[in-house]
């Protein structure tokens, strides 16, 4: 074969389906990693638990937060494209130590996500077909839910991204309908009131407490978590410069509006709070809470697919740059996807929620607890990708005095909202965060010593190979 002088015969992450995925597809994949329509239904219900009246101002902050987030991740995104996402960016601002911590963050978070839309599943899912079937026990349908859901995904991640964006597309897109339509239908049915029974009214300006909305914020944000996902699909997008970058702010923007339009409903909606996550209120629409149920577990099931899409590509990443076991890195020879990551990371990942059930934990609870150190994950890993921005920009001469001030802006309130959510945290969550924080470190020190150099070229990214260029020219 030619070579031509300073390209790559092979690119760092050959073996992936690369330049063929449409920016539907990686739409598709950024949405559903959100499970909106899950999040629709429950997430809105803890935002106005705490923040009353004034919950669509919680999330319209959150909203805020998130797309600074994505304009900090676009900065990437629009130069480069990788199979490890953040944790690929944050090495071109932050060097090998970002890296390393944000790519534990990604694991850590993206994992948990599968886990908690498994269970999730188990959870809404269970209580769907017993009540349905009134002889089949929740907890047992729960957990042979849970193995339908693990088998499917896995078949279909490795079938390839094209078939899962396909596959996602219609689930959320079908699950989104169904929770509107029982919105909708609570909206046409039920007088407005005053705020419902056990809504905290507020106090301050517009009976809306400044304090209330700040708390809102937290679980807030916890809805929009995953919204970054599309950037682990930059090798495989057919355009991904353009494609990337407007997946994630599509998906912020998008998912904005159904959470606003949620909570203005339930509120509108007396005891809507009160009903809890476990009951969305459906008033006298014996059909509405099926249809409800059926959404989420749809909506959780898509969420599972695309976190494991992402998760698995961050694996692959890893393994091809030799900081994870070499077989994370090998792909399918037919479907050109991360074969063996996905065979390793879904029985691991069901078996936690299966066992945890079988134990005598309460699905929600282990939904809960999964979800809520996977959020946190997820708001580290956002943090270093926001302050490796501006220093990637003054790197390669391009920073800009907007970029400066959306990556600080967006910095703090991470940084803030973290603090706030330990300092608020349980002995449990504690004890989880300082374990991982000691195995992270470990890790770091282990391979610092053992792989050295692959920890310093961390960061790796799909370029133009000699091949790329002679194809062109054919044409």
């Amino acid at each position: 074969m030619t070579r031509i002088p300073g390209l790559r015969a092979r690119s760092p992450v050959a073996g992936l389906h690369r330049r063929t995925l449409r920016p539907l597809g990686v739409f598709a994949q950024s949405v559903a990693t959100t499970a909106p329509a899950g999040a629709m239904a429950s997430t809105p219900l803890l935002v106005i638990a705490v923040a009353g009246r004034g919950a669509p101002w919680s999330f319209a902050v959150a909203a805020v937060l998130v797309g600074l987030v994505a304009a900090c991740i676009a900065v990437f995104a629009r130069r480069m494209a990788a199979a490890g996402g953040l944790y690929s960016f944050t090495a071109k601002g932050l060097g090998a130590g970002g890296a390393y911590a944000c790519a534990v963050a990604m694991v850590v978070g993206y994992g948990l996500l599968v886990a908690a839309a498994f269970s999730g599943v188990s959870w809404y899912g269970g209580a769907l077909v017993a009540r349905l079937l009134p002889g089949v026990g929740a907890v047992g349908a729960g957990v042979a839910l849970v193995v339908v859901l693990a088998v499917t995904v896995a078949v279909c991640a490795v079938r390839g991204v094209r078939l899962a964006g396909r596959v996602m597309l219609v689930i959320e897109a079908a699950s989104i309908g169904l929770i509107l339509v029982v919105l909708v239908a609570l909206a046409v049915t039920t007088a407005p009131t005053g705020v419902p029974a056990g809504v905290p009214a507020g106090t301050g300006v517009g009976a809306v407490g400044v304090g209330s909305v700040a708390v809102g914020v937290l679980p807030a944000l916890a809805a929009f978590i995953g919204f970054d996902s599309a950037a682990t699909l930059g090798v495989e997008a057919r355009r991904p410069y353009a494609s990337v970058p407007r997946a994630i702010g599509a998906t912020a923007a998008v998912t904005a509006v159904l959470y606003l339009v949620a909570t203005l409903v339930l509120l509108a909606a007396p005891g809507a709070a009160a009903s809890g996550v476990t009951s969305p209120p459906t008033g006298d629409l014996s059909w509405a809470s099926v249809l409800m149920d059926a959404g989420i577990v749809a909506s959780f099931g898509a969420c599972a697919l695309a976190a494991l899409n992402t998760l698995v590509r961050v694996l692959f990443s890893l393994a091809r740059e030799g900081l994870a076991p070499a077989a994370l890195g090998r792909t399918h020879r037919r479907h050109l996807t991360p074969a063996v990551a996905v065979g390793v990371t879904v029985p691991v990942l069901a078996a936690v929620v299966v066992v945890g059930t079988l134990a005598g934990i309460t699905p929600e609870a282990v939904f809960g607890g999964l979800l809520s150190v996977g959020t946190l994950a997820f708001l580290a890993a956002y943090l270093l990708v926001c302050v490796a921005a501006p220093r990637f920009l003054a790197r390669i001469g391009e920073l800009t005095r907007g970029v400066v001030v959306t990556a600080v802006l967006a910095s703090v309130a991470l940084a803030a909202t973290a603090v706030v959510v330990v300092l608020h945290a349980g002995t449990g969550l504690v004890v989880t965060l300082a374990a991982l924080v000691v195995v992270g470190a470990g890790g770091w020190l282990l391979l610092r010593r053992l792989r050295g150099p692959a920890l310093r070229a961390m960061g790796v990214y799909d370029e133009t190979t000699t091949a790329d260029v002679l194809a062109v020219r054919a044409r």
